[in-house]
């Protein structure tokens, strides 16, 4: 009975202790379950931080990159800004140019009748050179300054060219052909101008030549002695002689 007892107790004692050790199993299993899932989980934390850090360094770049781009576009406005600045004093400059133009051509035109009227009186009392081509140019300066198709700029161009021309035939040389009333009669001769010093003419036959004398306006006959300096004159000037030394009577106003 007493070993019937014993039996009976150390089977119990055995039942408990694979119970316990069986418990044991269990708690370890979930132990080790438990573990992976925290490994698993700190797995993935580690893998959502670094994909974070991905993240902030991309955007870090895309930040700096933008400053940069901004930094530029403030320069960029800077000057878009000073070259603005400077269009608008031009532009008020312009301004005040087309109301300073308006006000010159409302002087400029009665200035330019003044000039052509004075080009007139001065042809009228200078040598009688190349009485035709000089009055058409006078006429067409009278005439342009009527025109409202020619800009005033332009006129006045052209009234200082006609004042050029005649300042040039002061110190030019020149021979050239035309109609002359000779003892009474209509005739062709070859007139040679020296500056306006000299004003000489000379029948085709060589057989008349004459001088004008700008105190008198009339003409002065010379003599046939001056014929071969006469014809040296004329053909230097139609350039059929180098230049050279002549003698011609000058204008007794000099």
């Amino acid at each position: 009975m007493k070993f019937s007892k014993s039996v009976l107790a150390s089977v119990i004692i055995s039942t408990s202790w694979m119970t316990t050790v069986s418990f044991a199993a269990e708690d370890l299993t979930e132990v080790v379950k438990a573990g992976t899932q925290i490994n698993q989980s700190a797995t993935q934390s580690q893998q959502r931080i670094d994909q974070y850090n991905i993240d902030i360094q991309t955007k870090l770049q895309q930040y700096k990159a933008v400053n940069k781009e901004v930094a530029g576009l403030d320069i960029y406005n800077g000057q878009m800004q000073r070259q603005i600045n400077n269009q608008l004093a031009e532009l008020a400059q312009l301004k005040l140019s087309q109301q300073q133009v308006a006000v010159i051509e409302r002087q400029i035109s009665p200035l330019m009748a003044r000039m052509i009227s004075t080009l007139e009186q001065f042809v009228a009392l200078d040598v009688p050179f190349l009485p035709a081509e000089r009055s058409k140019r006078l006429s067409d300066l009278t005439e342009m300054l009527d025109r409202a198709d020619v800009a005033v700029s332009e006129k006045f161009r052209r009234v200082l060219e006609a004042y050029q021309v005649e300042t040039d035939y002061g110190r030019t040389i020149e021979a050239y052909t035309g109609m002359l009333t000779v003892d009474g009669s209509e005739r062709d001769v070859d007139f040679l101008r020296i500056g306006r010093v000299s004003l000489i003419y000379q029948t085709r036959d060589g057989a008349k030549m004459g001088l004008w004398d700008q105190p008198s306006r009339n003409w002065v006959t010379l003599p046939s002695s001056m014929r071969s300096d006469i014809n040296k004159g004329l053909r230097i000037a139609r350039k059929q002689l180098a230049p050279d030394l002549i003698v011609v009577p000058l204008n007794s106003a000099k």
